[in-house]
């Protein structure tokens, strides 16, 4: 009797961890794409509603009626797709709030509705029709449709005291603490007053890493498993800790002091023999982050590894919090818009609704910057007064300069910082990309110099009715001072950012707008310099 039972208990253990494997994988796919750069809070699947192609010489089977339908279809379309019909979810859940129906009713009807799709129509909704919304959905549904919201803390703002405390304690632990960061300082230390001491004690642990800091973006969904048990064990321990953490993809292996010892992913634990060891399918070379690492130096890492999670470990090699697959792409979108910033000139992103004060904080640093770099770009033109009084014409082009300097670093900048996010490029392959940007520079300018040749010098002549010895002189000056300023251009917008993250600085630093102005003067120096050497001191061409 007693194997009997024993044996049904284990088939009915392996029945509920194949559909979890079938349910995993699903989701693994689609962790797969949101680390591909699809975000699914951002972009929500396209749902679509009887859609039949239809191409000629294919006919789908059905009754006569149908068959002479679809001829008549595809005689109208030549051969040409149908269009697809897509719900507009959004007008639909409208519809439904302002509906008189029942609460059950209306919970039932939009509890068919996908999480981010009642996100999305919170924007059409009046407030009351929302407050009407939170008093008929849970907590638990409550905190799924807010973590899809992009401004959650206007819309948190409007439940009650109670109803804030239930959602923030069924929200995953990073989301409630990303939250709690946007609300009111006074507001946020009564909240987390009010939670379970569990929570509180996750969200304090989160708060105690900076923003810059792996552990800041981990979180606590995920299932610990000791080393030593068998595997039965290890399927009852699954099921036990599935109720409250549903990322069982990967399971973590530990010792009796919680040291991280590696993963066994859920299919191997599901074929497993009762009778093999649990140490025999445990991957010990499973990959790993510390949570005090900063986000920018193991990103390429966690990009390296397609595994739904990674663990973050603490200093003493305890696994404390995972990185999922979904945090990974968060970590990437906000990394390239932080050095978007950068490259713009700002110190940080900036948001649509963010006051005037904040955004003024975030732009005048660098604005004040650039301002010393403008006016010493403003004293070296100074110096060559004497030049452009002596030969006014010079001044016209002065911008033609300045700008394609300027450009020609900007490009060389991106290319460099896109090729300095391997962290594993070497000194030499460095020096290389320095060469392969200084012969691009001189190419281009070897090109457009022999064009200002030409053209500047047709237009000086016809345009401004001088000589052609004269025209001629100034356009191959133009052109040689465009050769050299592109040149040298390539090889700062190059050396520079290589520099700082040499020295430890984000190379996003080296933004556009700074590029931009030490080219400048690169190029101010190089044609005012050249004019004078070539047109004066040698042609003596001087007004």
């Amino acid at each position: 009797m007693f194997c009997c039972i024993d044996f049904a208990f284990q088939i009915l253990v392996r029945s509920y961890a194949v559909l979890c494997v079938k349910n995993l994988q699903r989701l693994g796919r689609r962790q797969k794409l949101q680390a591909a750069g699809l975000r699914r809070s951002k972009m929500p699947s396209p749902r679509v509603t009887a859609v039949r192609t239809y191409r000629r010489g294919k006919v789908k089977t059905g009754s006569q009626a149908e068959k002479g339908a679809d001829m008549e279809k595809m005689k109208e379309n030549d051969g040409k797709d149908t269009a697809v019909q897509v719900r507009d979810y959004q007008t639909e859940l409208e519809q439904i709030m302002r509906s008189n129906v029942s609460p059950r009713v209306l919970k039932d009807r939009i509890s068919d509705y996908h999480e981010n799709d009642i996100a999305s129509s919170f924007e059409v909704l009046t407030r009351d029709e929302r407050e009407r919304l939170y008093r008929i959905l849970d907590a638990e549904q409550l905190s799924d449709i807010f973590e899809y919201l992009d401004n959650a803390e206007i819309y948190f703002e409007e439940l009650n005291a109670r109803k804030k405390v239930e959602v923030l304690s069924c929200m995953e632990v990073d989301q409630a603490a990303a939250l709690l960061k946007r609300l009111a300082k006074p507001e946020r230390n009564m909240l987390i007053d009010l939670i379970d001491n569990e929570s509180k004690r996750d969200i304090a642990m989160l708060e105690s890493f900076d923003e810059d800091e792996i552990g800041s973006r981990m979180s606590m969904n995920f299932i610990e498993i000791k080393a030593g048990i068998s595997i039965r064990e290890a399927m009852r321990e699954l099921i036990n800790q599935a109720a409250e953490n549903d990322n069982i993809s990967t399971l973590y292996v530990t010792d009796d002091d919680h040291t991280f010892c590696g993963a066994i992913d859920l299919k191997d634990l599901i074929i497993a023999r009762e009778g093999s060891k649990l140490d025999d399918i445990i991957m010990e070379s499973y990959p790993y982050v510390y949570a005090r690492e900063m986000v920018e130096d193991c990103i390429e890492r966690m990009k390296d590894y397609s595994e739904d999670s990674i663990p973050v470990l603490d200093e003493n090699n305890k696994i404390i919090g995972v990185i999922t697959a979904q945090d990974i792409v968060q970590v990437v979108d906000d990394e390239m818009g932080d050095d978007y910033a950068k490259l713009a000139g700002l110190a940080s992103e900036e948001e649509l609704n963010e006051p005037i004060r904040q955004s003024v904080h975030k732009r005048l640093p660098w604005l004040i910057i650039l301002l010393g770099l403008g006016l010493v770009v403003s004293s070296v033109v100074g110096l060559f007064e004497g030049v452009v009084a002596q030969l006014t014409i010079v001044i016209c082009f002065q911008s033609l300069i300045l700008d394609m300097a300027g450009n020609v670093g900007t490009q060389s900048l991106a290319v460099t910082i896109r090729v300095l996010m391997d962290e594993n490029l070497d000194g030499k392959q460095k020096l290389g990309l320095v060469f392969k940007e200084a012969r691009v520079g001189m190419c281009n300018g070897l090109i457009l110099g022999v064009l200002s040749f030409v053209f500047i010098g047709l237009y000086v002549i016809f345009a401004k009715g001088m000589t052609p010895g004269f025209g001629f002189a100034v356009s191959a000056c133009i052109g040689v001072a465009l050769l050299l300023a592109m040149m040298i251009s390539s090889v700062s917008g190059t050396v520079i950012p290589i520099l700082f993250k040499k020295f430890g600085v984000d190379p996003a630093v080296a933004s556009g707008p700074l590029i931009t102005t030490v080219n400048d003067l690169v190029a101010v120096i190089s044609y005012y310099g050249l004019t004078w050497i070539f047109l004066i001191e040698m042609l003596h061409l001087a007004d």
